[in-house]
């Protein structure tokens, strides 16, 4: 008994036990907004596979955290770089399945039938994305190589491009790239990347996308293609507000109507299934419209304050890393679940156009709470080897 229980008291002595306790807290604020957005279907589906994803997240959690990431990824990075390109394209086969536009899933139903879970490839791919970078970025260093030098910059953006065009061709998902984009930026800011390169490479992306957008699209087939058509409705709410318009004009209209102190937990007339105005997608894209509907004002930033202190939990034990890979594999986390909280929100608020994106710990999604878990183990498995203040420079 003794053996059985000590890897569990190793792990509540080395693991990272306060962001354990901020993401379960958010998950905790999840179930709750996800159990009031579907309590019309008279089923709790949705709530129980939730809960299962968080308890085999909290298992990956806990086992990640005995792992030391750099000498795993240092011996495996090929059938893990392998095992990354193959789940993707898996995607391609009969377990291939398209929503919303987007070939995203996994039915693992068809293998195992009466399996509740769809595995979502690109969101699993997103944690030895993070480590191979990393491992990249140490080993350019390593070698007394300047990261900011053209040779390094290509190697490591090679590697992220191969990535981002893998996933858009395969899944055909936008939001996803911009994720992977984002980890990226963070990274290769963190590992000492000149500042004149991301306005470089930023100012030329920005410059390109304003002229397509006034001088090139609008005299192409593509002007009305549902892609453009969400930025368009973004800059422009009259657009088209019944069609392309209509599950951001649903939020910003249940947000409004939360106003400070929301119309009360379980009484947002917007998610009820017999109104008029429901809300899509509220228990996955648009729970943070759910949650300012119900809890207003007070609610949203107490979420957000949550969510924050998850994303500066995993900057802190970054800094006080052992060693650069450490450090690095800490920011893509952070970035990672930084730029999706804004995006969903800044979807959620109509000034960002929509891009699929769940709102990290909270959004509805057996595979996505589980991907999470096993990415903040990460970041506990290098507070698990952080260096005493004694030793540190």
């Amino acid at each position: 008994m003794t053996t059985l229980f000590s890897p569990v008291r190793e792990f509540f002595k080395k693991g990272d036990l306060i962001l354990l306790s901020l993401c379960l807290l958010a998950s905790g604020y999840g179930l709750l907004l996800i159990f009031s957005a579907t309590r019309y279907e008279n089923s709790y589906k949705s709530v129980i596979v939730q809960l299962i994803g968080i308890l085999l997240g909290i298992v990956a959690y806990m086992l990640i955290t005995f792992v030391d990431l750099q000498l795993f990824i240092d011996k495996h990075w090929k059938p893990t770089l392998i095992a990354s390109i193959v789940l993707i394209l898996l995607l391609l086969t009969p377990l291939g399945l398209s929503v919303g536009g987007n070939l995203n899933w996994l039915a693992i139903s068809k293998i195992i039938p009466g399996f509740p879970l769809n595995l979502q490839p690109n969101e699993i791919v997103k944690l030895p994305f993070i480590l191979l970078l990393s491992l990249q970025i140490t080993k350019i260093q390593d070698q007394g190589r300047d990261i900011s030098s053209l040779p390094s910059l290509i190697q490591i953006g090679g590697f992220t491009v191969f990535m981002l065009g893998l996933i858009a061709v395969v899944c055909g998902d936008m939001g996803m790239c911009v994720i992977y984009m984002m980890i990226f930026v963070f990274m290769a800011w963190a590992s000492g990347v000149k500042v004149r390169w991301f306005v470089l490479v930023g100012g030329g992306l920005i410059l390109a996308a304003v002229i397509l957008w006034l001088f090139v699209l609008p005299d192409t087939k593509w002007w009305n293609d549902y892609r453009i058509m969400r930025f368009r409705v973004v800059l422009d709410h009259d657009l088209d507000p019944m069609n392309k318009g209509y599950q951001q004009t649903r939020s910003i209209l249940a947000i409004g109507s939360g106003q400070l102190f929301g119309q009360g937990y379980l009484q947002g007339p917007y998610t009820q299934s017999s109104s008029a105005s429901t809300l899509p997608a509220r228990q996955t894209d648009f729970i943070f419209a759910v949650c300012g509907e119900e809890l207003g004002l007070v609610g949203c930033m107490l979420l957000l304050l949550v969510l924050g202190s998850v994303v500066l939990r995993c900057i802190w034990v970054g800094r006080h890393a052992s060693t650069p890979f450490d450090a690095y594999v800490c920011m893509g986390v952070a970035g990672m679940l930084l730029v999706q909280i804004a995006l969903n929100v800044g979807m959620c608020l109509f000034i960002l156009p929509v891009m699929g994106l769940t709102l990290p710990f909270i959004s509805y999604g057996g595979s996505s709470i589980i991907t999470l878990f096993a990415a903040v183990g990460m970041v506990s498995s290098v507070k698990a080897r952080t260096l005493p203040s004694w030793l540190r420079d």
